[in-house]
């Protein structure tokens, strides 16, 4: 039985091992960097957008100004193309939100798409769904544009 020259074998199993644990370590880093990405802007998207719907005069333009808003931060945030929902509840009057004492909840979803990983894999590019909200209270004592003094 004659043996083989085994050396330089461990270098060529390193290097394969390395790529086989390596490539999937950095599809998962840059995968919770672009998630992470996401969050940051969706949070933001739900400040931004409560603060644009209590200031403005109406429920109808406060939801323009509400989407409007939350699209721009997403776009600040290089989510540009990401898709946006931007939903408005308000209590304890859901029909008059503008009116004193309520309180508006903002609540953005959004999602991002996972990076490094073709369509082919299967069902289109992967992604995650993000979401936030944010509480905004209407004052009691609002101004009254028009009024005498």
């Amino acid at each position: 039985m004659t043996r083989r020259d085994e050396r330089g074998s461990a270098i060529v199993e390193l290097v394969w091992l390395g790529v086989l644990l390596l490539v999937p370590l950095l599809w998962i880093v840059l995968s919770v960097f672009e998630v992470q990405k996401g969050a940051f802007a969706v949070t933001a998207a739900a400040r931004a957008a409560g603060r644009a719907y209590a200031l403005a005069p109406t429920d109808a333009a406060g939801e323009r100004a509400a989407y409007d808003v939350a699209r721009r931060v997403l776009a600040d945030h290089g989510l540009a193309d990401a898709r946006l929902r931007v939903r408005v509840t308000c209590t304890p009057f859901p029909d008059h939100c503008h009116s004193g004492t309520s309180v508006v909840t903002v609540r953005v979803e959004s999602g991002v798409e996972l990076p490094l990983l073709p369509e082919a894999l299967g069902g289109g590019a992967p992604s995650f769904a993000l979401d936030a909200t944010h509480t905004v209270p209407i004052g009691r004592y609002q101004e009254v544009t028009g009024a005498a003094p």
